[in-house]
């Protein structure tokens, strides 16, 4: 049928009207309101079972270090090429300061205090909020067991001449302490080096970290080889400094070493264990204590937590080659039961 010419017109209005309005009430493509970004990290904290311990890697955060000026052994642009091929900036590698907690049941122990807030402001000192948001509070820690005391390692211990670990006893062996907290031995040791990094500054920081527990006669020594407590024994392994120890913790057959600095730089030195550092006291003795914790680690297969290995820290060593490499631990919750 067909339209008359005022019908045809008032279609063509109505459907120009229905259009308008849909265009209106409907918009093709709805915007939003950007959800801003969040930019903090989540707690740094990893949980596993060793055989009936329970292992807690608690980071203290992270610290810039010119790995570039630090490491030696290799030609400099064979480390800088390591570091690069691992995605670090060899003048500012982002370092993990991690430490690590052990409950066995009966005793809450930690490895290494951290940095604190030795560093500055806004560097590391992580360790107390991480500790929380895992589940304990500092004063449930019954020890704090020091593989030795350079700052990254003792300076968490203490902030204003305060104990933030109050109930805990502190354990390090007779040869750290008798080193570092004898002022006569300071003379011993090199001035500045290269890098800048002078060996001379470690007497003071070690001293003002330990003085309150010191003080409240809760600083204890020991030989190493000895069990501290049921599991849990030390292992003399000196040269990065001269009474560095390992820990190593057992529980039905499962075995963890906590290496303290064995490894400053992972990109490099496993594949070159010869490479050592600047914060060495004997790199000679740190170069070899460090081929034979490779060694021994790949032979046996246990599993191994460092302090300054990417956070976790926790994984396995094994052969590579003529040299060695890190194998990580893999995200698990398997490994809590």
């Amino acid at each position: 049928m067909k339209l008359s010419r005022k019908m045809q017109t008032l279609a063509a209005s109505l459907a120009l009207a229905l259009a308008t309005a849909t265009t209106t009430l409907l918009p093709a493509f709805p915007s939003y309101a950007a959800a801003p970004q969040v930019r903090v990290q989540a707690p740094g904290y990893y949980r596993m079972m060793l055989g009936q311990f329970e292992v807690t890697a608690v980071s203290d955060g992270t610290v810039k270090v010119a790995l570039d000026k630090l490491l030696s052994g290799e030609e400099p642009q064979q480390i800088r090429r390591l570091l690069e091929n691992g995605f670090q900036k060899p003048d500012q590698a982002e370092t993990s300061i991690n430490t690590f907690l052990i409950n066995t049941g009966g005793k809450l122990l930690l490895m290494d205090s951290g940095a604190g807030q030795l560093f500055g402001a806004n560097v590391a000192g992580r360790l107390q909020q991480n500790l929380r948001a895992a589940g304990y509070r500092p004063e449930d820690i019954d020890a704090v067991l020091l593989t030795h005391v350079h700052l990254d390692h003792s300076g968490g211990l203490s902030a204003a001449g305060k104990r933030m670990f109050p109930n805990a006893d502190i354990y390090l062996s007779r040869n750290e302490a008798d080193f570092w907290l004898n002022p006569a031995n300071k003379a011993k040791v090199d001035g500045p080096r290269a890098s800048g990094f002078d060996q001379r500054q470690g007497f003071d920081q070690a001293q003002a970290s330990l003085a309150p527990y010191l003080a409240a006669g809760k600083v204890k020594t020991f030989e190493p080889g000895v069990e501290l407590f049921p599991g849990i024994r030390a292992i003399a392994t000196p040269g990065h400094t001269p009474g560095h120890v390992f820990y190593e913790a057992s529980s039905d057959g499962a075995r963890m070493q906590f290496w303290g600095d064995a490894v400053h730089a992972q990109q490099a030195q496993f594949a070159h264990p010869e490479i050592a550092i600047d914060f060495d006291v004997d790199s000679a003795s740190a170069i070899e204590q460090r081929r034979k914790a490779f060694a021994d680690a790949a032979a046996h297969g246990y599993w191994v937590a460092a302090a300054h290995i990417a956070f976790p820290g926790i994984g396995h060593v094994r052969s590579d080659a003529d040299a060695f490499a890190w194998e990580p631990a893999n995200y698990s919750l398997e490994r809590l039961n």
